[in-house]
């Protein structure tokens, strides 16, 4: 991968994995699986993805309402960003395939292993961003490809053909293509759960944190939480 390559495209790779994409792209599949398979396997994915995306707003609550993390790694909740790209993409990929008749088990496998890629070059953008450290995309993509190798293990003997593969692929594309950039507001959102959990007025951050400074504020005495960069 080139690292050397302009804010502007690292940005536009980076807004790939956001939920506002990945979501869409998810459900899609699972609608897809639904009418073209069987209802087991849209259940089988959504329940996966929905258990690691359940992981991740976990570990998101629990620093910035508590400030509960790993300092010496750097961690502060898992990438929900390399989480939905490690897991959506080899997904919607190896569905897309799934259609046609000619596709063998090689390329499916294929099919998987370059949307793994992406999702780890979205992983990456997150990093030279300075969104995320590195161990928080690790566990991103590590938790992100489980779910995808889960689900195709599941799928792998799905019977092909009983779809066409033009609508399914063109469908996916066009939730991509539509979607790509439009902001959804899911860190502001973890930010007010955590908060009112913990009833804090203000939430854990990075730098404080690391230097062991600071001190949870009383419920009402301080102003209303600072805005934070979409992870």
């Amino acid at each position: 991968m080139n690292m050397d390559l302009p804010v502007s495209t690292w940005i536009s790779v980076t807004a790939l994995g956001s939920v506002g994409v990945m979501g869409p792209v998810a459900l899609i599949v699972a609608a897809w699986l639904a009418l073209g398979y069987r209802w087991k396997y849209a259940g089988a994915w959504l329940a996966l993805l929905g258990a690691a995306s359940g992981l991740v707003a976990l570990s998101k609550i629990a620093f910035i309402g508590w400030g509960i993390g790993v300092r010496h790694l750097d961690f502060t909740g898992i990438s929900g960003h390399a989480l939905m790209s490690t897991a959506v993409l080899p997904v919607a990929i190896f569905v897309a395939l799934l259609p046609a008749r000619g596709a063998r088990s090689a390329m499916r496998a294929a099919g998987v292993a370059v949307g793994l890629l992406l999702g780890v070059w979205v992983g990456v953008s997150r990093v030279v961003l300075d969104a995320h450290s590195v161990s928080e995309v690790v566990a991103g993509c590590a938790l992100g490809a489980v779910v995808a190798l889960a689900f195709v293990c599941i799928a792998w003997r799905a019977e092909p053909g009983k779809l066409s593969p033009t609508p399914v692929a063109a469908s996916l594309a066009a939730v991509v293509v539509a979607l790509h950039g439009v902001p959804v507001p899911t860190q502001h959102w973890i930010t007010e759960i955590a908060l009112e959990l913990s009833g804090h007025e203000r939430p854990y951050v990075r730098a404080s944190w690391k230097a062991k400074s600071y001190r949870a504020p009383d419920r009402r005495t301080d102003s209303p939480p600072p805005k934070r960069l979409a992870a």
